[in-house]
């Protein structure tokens, strides 16, 4: 069994709320997208295009969820 310290959860819940509160579209990494966030970050000062990218993706997929619901962004 592996623990986490839950500092990214809460990061990522926090940077959802950040979004929401300056009107911009959130984002959700889901699991098929979780390794290119992780390589995102970890490669983030050599490479900034990855992580930006994968966020660029997943705000996508958000977007999509909200048209097919009829909410407005």
């Amino acid at each position: 069994m592996v623990l986490h310290d839950g500092n990214g959860r809460v990061g990522r819940l926090i940077m959802f709320k950040e979004c929401l509160k300056y009107n911009i579209v959130p984002f959700i990494i889901e699991d098929d997208l979780k390794m290119f966030y992780y390589r995102g970050l970890k490669e983030w000062d050599n490479e900034k295009g990855y992580l930006t990218d994968t966020c660029l993706t997943a705000q996508d997929r958000y977007k999509a969820y909200l048209d097919y619901f009829r909410i407005d962004y």
